[in-house]
């Protein structure tokens, strides 16, 4: 009876641990690669010491959708994509300023808090994917329909199109 414990308590322990270990890194993209997070360590990359993602990943993620007037757009467009801290944490990515890079090598520093916001990594506009003559594959949006205060140029400055890459620095 106490070797039948025992060893019940050894399963039970040894589970325990199994299920508080290291979380596993991201599926391999299965389409084309339209973003890699860059950083000196992720929790869960997928691809050397990096995490990427192809559409399909990236929207299903958690999202959102939002109607608004942006100074690149014409009247009320609607934007829906991944949130920015959604892909951030699929990636395990910690630190304090993403630095988000664009296909012309355009980039933009913002600081990591800036994905607390419902800042959306644009996949799609007026429901169609975005291409690259769309500001796509993605665009980084900030809430300007939830808060009017942040419709100013220091975050259009951070609206980065047409990204590739975004590099955490810690």
């Amino acid at each position: 009876m106490i070797v039948s414990a025992r060893i019940n308590l050894v399963f039970f322990l040894a589970a325990l641990l199994m299920g508080t270990g290291p979380a596993a890194a991201l599926d391999a993209p299965k389409g084309e690669v339209i973003l890699t997070i860059v950083s000196t360590h992720l929790d869960h990359p997928n691809a050397g010491e990096t995490a990427q993602f192809d559409l399909d990943m990236l929207e299903s993620l958690s999202g959102r959708g939002a109607k608004m007037e942006t100074p690149w757009t014409s009247g009320e467009v609607n934007f829906s994509g991944p949130l920015l801290r959604a892909v951030l944490e699929a990636a395990g990515a910690r630190g304090r300023v993403l630095r988000v890079k664009a296909l012309n090598d355009y980039a933009a520093d913002i600081p990591f808090q800036d994905a607390s916001l419902d800042t959306i990594l644009a996949t799609r506009i007026a429901g169609k994917t975005m291409s690259i003559r769309e500001k796509g594959p993605l665009f980084l949006i900030y809430p300007f329909d939830k808060d009017h205060n942040l419709y100013n140029e220091k975050y259009f400055a951070r609206s980065v199109w047409q990204i590739k890459e975004i590099e955490v620095i810690e």
